[in-house]
């Protein structure tokens, strides 16, 4: 146990941080079979001299014909602190020559593998407290974890053994102590397997469960800056979705004010990149200002979701202006030419954190001019000495009436003013070194993304949207989609990691989203098609609820999908899939579902509101019952006009279906739609809620009326 007691003391910190710039690789000096792998994180290792395998048998049979201990190294792209971990160690050919003698070297991209980085994490935060990334994680032949912990220094430091020196111990460890090595896997094996003990509730929440969590999320509300809770800030995007529900449920202001603070805070700060869009995985200050400078695909998908709720509650056009800004970032850069979305932009530039994204307020000055750059640095909070090391990162500190008046001109002129700098700077800033792009594409991910361009396009019209929502389905059934099987990862022409859960709901979620969108039937198929499909492959028959991975992978534990964490729970977005799908064909086996689901997880919901927040949202949707709308075209008037009645309010609780009496409307089995006709060959509306309908409308304003009635 002596061991133990060395490495309890190690040090561990977790990354949050970014790969630095890839490296010319003009005849590498080693290579490794992560040459084979598609995954830039892998790539990146490709030439390291330690002897990297892979996850997969073939690893695995080494370590078990050689009796070595595995060596688990996992990662991202966009991870500062794994890539300091390889210049000092994976690029030290003493410490690799220790690796390749003693282990059986694998790494894996956290990204491409999520099932293996969870469970091995859950064992990390079990011996240390805590996780992150870089993750080492040592393992039997047998793929047993005996010890781990985040990133190692490579030599000892502040009186802790360094890499180098915890590689010999380990080695040593697992060879010559055989006995208590047994013991604590059995301890650890047992920690584990306590540490998923199921969550059994029996009773099926109510309309108080869920104000009870909403009041306790509001108990973690950061009122000078918004936010949840205090620096790192993330997004927290399921939390605020939940208090629009709750503002549209009752009209209680606060929740509404926390929304649109938090917002107007995040959309203002340097968390969001004033010049080209996009916002950052989170802010490392309580004012938004100083981000962690990575940009993430499903943060920025969900945000424009968030965002667009919030304008159509307001009116207020900044939200709307965020929402296209996003989008056509995306579209400009980090849409493949085949349609898909890609992952990340990692947050270092030349080595530097945020260096592409900071500016001298001298070169400002010099590249606009004295009157248009002291504009600028006025709105910007641009100072000689800077509010980031030195430089400047950008963020809105006053307003254009205020500084009209500073100036002595008028708003139209100053407004004039920095719209014209901001795109000079913007143009200027393209001749810098960007940061690195990881550009696989992950189809959980990917489908989020498609998500946020269907929600616009219902609000907008807009036909580039419209374009990128059928590119974008396009490349999914072609390259993502192989003998009825999904894929979780594609890149360079090749779609690998059969799809896990998350793959599976967020792109059900995406077709009826998509559906609502454009109101193609083959979209509205396939999203039932594969919601039984996922039904099949990932619920636990014996205790409810839904595995994370198919019965087909090898792993030492199945792990459920349960929390909401930077993506929302896999689970709680079934639930809602569930939901709006009963109400398109009333397939019973969904509220089966769905109403075991709720019970099972009742007991977390006030107790973890945070954390359940997905679940909680559909359980919005399941207590008010939505608002089925039904349009039937008809020759004589457009559908446009209605569905813009219907898409222009905040209506959270809705499903709504388009039936071309040519035909095409088998997905559509509700009883309450069936016969349903046009009035005088106009497009025809019909407002259906628990079970109970309105009269037949063929005015969208007297459509509009009736969506908004409670």
């Amino acid at each position: 146990m002596k061991i133990f007691l060395i490495l309890s003391t190690m040090l561990v910190l977790s990354c949050d941080g970014q790969a630095d710039q890839k490296k010319e690789k003009n005849m590498p000096k080693h290579s490794n079979r992560l040459s084979q792998e598609t995954s830039p994180y892998l790539q990146q290792h490709a030439h390291n001299p330690v002897d990297w395998y892979p996850w997969g048998e073939e690893a695995f049979a080494k370590a078990r014909a050689e009796n070595k201990p595995i060596l688990l190294s996992i990662g991202y792209a966009a991870c500062h602190w794994c890539h300091v971990m390889e210049k000092e160690s994976f690029e030290n050919e003493e410490i690799a020559a220790l690796m390749n003698s003693l282990f059986v070297n694998i790494k894996v991209d956290r990204e491409e593998r999520p099932d293996v980085d969870q469970l091995y994490m859950r064992y990390v935060q079990l011996l240390t407290g805590s996780g992150g990334w870089p993750m080492t994680v040592f393992l039997t032949p047998q793929l047993k974890p005996f010890y781990g912990g985040t990133y190692f220094p490579p030599e000892n430091r502040y009186g802790r053994p360094g890499f180098r020196r915890l590689l010999q111990l380990i080695s040593d460890y697992y060879h010559n102590q055989k006995d208590d090595l047994n013991k604590n896997l059995k301890k650890i094996e047992m920690a584990i397997t306590a540490s998923f003990s199921e969550i059994n509730g029996q009773k099926l929440p109510d309309r108080n469960t869920f104000n009870q969590a909403c009041k306790r999320l509001a108990e973690m509300y950061e009122p000078e800056y918004g936010g949840l809770g205090n620096a790192p800030k993330f997004p927290a995007v399921q939390a605020f979705n939940l208090f629009l529900r709750k503002y549209a449920n009752d009209g209680e202001q606060r929740y509404l004010d926390m929304v649109t603070h938090t917002l107007k805070s995040m959309g203002k700060g340097g968390v969001y990149d004033q010049l080209g869009s996009g916002f950052a995985r989170y802010s490392t200050d309580n004012s938004w200002l100083v981000p962690h400078f990575e940009k993430m695909l499903y943060d920025n998908a969900q945000l424009v979701q968030l965002y667009l709720d919030t304008y159509l509650i307001t009116k207020d056009e900044f939200y709307l202006q965020i929402v296209k800004e996003i989008l056509a970032f995306v579209m400009r850069e980090m849409t493949d030419p085949e349609g898909g979305f890609y992952s990340s932009f990692d947050a270092d530039s030349e080595g530097e954190e945020g260096k592409f994204y900071i500016w001298d307020k001298k070169e400002i000055i010099q590249i606009l001019g004295e009157e248009n750059g002291e504009i600028f640095c006025a709105y910007y909070g641009v100072t000689e000495q800077g509010n980031f090391e030195g430089k400047n990162i950008l963020n809105v500190v006053t307003d254009i009436p205020t500084l009209a008046v500073r100036f002595k001109t008028d708003e139209e002129v100053v407004q004039g003013s920095i719209a014209d700098s901001k795109e000079k700077l913007f143009q200027i800033r393209k001749n810098r070194i960007p940061p690195a792009l990881d550009d696989k594409i992950l189809l959980s991910w990917n489908a989020l993304m498609h998500s946020a361009f269907a929600k616009a396009y219902q609000v907008l019209g807009d036909k580039a949207y419209e374009t990128v929502i059928r590119h974008n389905i396009a490349f999914i059934q072609k390259k993502m989609v192989r003998d009825n099987t999904l894929f979780h990862t594609y890149k360079d022409g090749i779609a690998k990691q059969n799809a896990f859960l998350d793959d599976y709901a967020y792109l059900i979620q995406a077709l009826l989203d998509a559906y609502e969108a454009l109101y193609e039937p083959s979209w509205l198929r396939w999203a039932d098609e594969l919601t039984r499909q996922a039904n099949g492959i990932f619920w636990d028959e014996n205790n409810g609820g839904y595995y994370y991975t198919s019965a087909d992978e090898q792993l030492l534990h199945r792990i459920k999908d349960e929390n909401d964490q930077s993506i929302p729970s896999a689970t709680g977005v079934m639930l809602m899939n569930m939901l709006r799908l009963y109400s398109v064909n009333e397939n019973s086996d969904y509220i089966t579902r769905t109403e075991a689901l709720f019970k099972k997880y009742e007991p977390v919901f006030v107790k973890n509101p945070y954390g359940y927040a997905s679940y909680l949202n559909a359980l919005d949707f399941y207590l008010n019952k939505p608002k089925e709308i039904l349009l039937v075209q008809g020759k004589r008037t457009a559908v446009q006009p209605m569905l813009k009645a219907i898409f222009t309010e905040f209506i959270p609780n809705k499903v709504v279906l388009v039936i071309n009496l040519e035909g095409g409307n088998e997905a559509i089995q509700s009883s309450v739609f069936q016969d349903r006709n046009t009035v005088n060959d106009m497009t025809t509306a019909y407002v259906c809620h628990n079970f109970i309908c309105s009269m037949p409308v063929t005015n969208a304003a007297t459509l509009r009326q009736l969506i908004k009635k409670k």
